[in-house]
């Protein structure tokens, strides 16, 4: 028996593309210089809180930047209804969640920066709800790279971190994981590069989805 846990943005889902607008928007209302692209990719995975006190290069998350972050999710649904800024599945993961969902050999889970009604969306979206018996969303955990996703998972399953493998596109993603002592399997069709998967101490990397079913046996 193995845990799979899977991030949601850049690892299920293409979301770059809402966040980032959204992320612009909320700056923009705020009076503040409007964020790059590379400056969304590199945050994406985080604490929404978190996550903006450091794109604006703070180290914690003030009150100015629990205004945003409330400014922010009030925004989202309003820019997410705009039909150019969905969440898709990246390709290949539909095939994916198709082989390893119905296995009796598998426990399969999420652990993501998302408020837990946007992962509910997702999982709703795109039918994998039966799929998924355990998550963790920025509403249960501490932000990333905390290992709490993760060890409070194998606790509610009671299942082992060395039994189980933690999949994401971000290098807090494979900081969690080591910290909790899973197995980090880092994807590089997401928002990091490979190199920093590997520095952030990556035990595998893939750049298919299908792939990951080697890994998950």
């Amino acid at each position: 028996m193995k845990l799979v846990l899977f991030d949601c943005d850049g690892t299920l889902v293409d979301s770059v593309a809402l966040i980032h607008e959204t992320m612009r928007r909320t700056f923009r209302h705020f009076d503040k210089p409007e964020p790059s692209l590379a400056a969304t990719k590199s945050i994406i995975g985080l604490t929404l809180d978190i996550a903006i006190a450091r794109i604006e290069g703070k180290a914690h998350a003030d009150e100015e930047a629990v205004r945003m972050m409330a400014y922010y999710k009030s925004l989202f649904s309003v820019v997410r209804s705009d039909l150019n800024y969905r969440e898709p599945l990246f390709d290949g993961i539909q095939a994916v969640m198709d082989s390893i969902g119905p296995r009796e050999d598998l426990l399969i889970g999420a652990v993501t920066g998302k408020s837990r009604r946007g992962l509910d969306m997702i999982l709703d979206t795109h039918g994998f709800r039966p799929f998924f018996v355990v998550s963790r969303t920025a509403d249960d955990c501490p932000s990333k790279p905390h290992p709490a996703m993760v060890t409070e998972c194998c606790d509610e399953t009671g299942m082992r971190p060395e039994d189980t493998l933690v999949i994401g596109d971000a290098i807090y993603d494979m900081q969690m994981a080591k910290a909790a002592g899973a197995t980090a399997i880092g994807v590089s069709w997401g928002y990091a590069s490979v190199s920093d998967l590997r520095d952030a101490g990556a035990d595998a990397i893939v750049d298919h989805p299908l792939e990951l079913l080697r890994h998950i046996g």
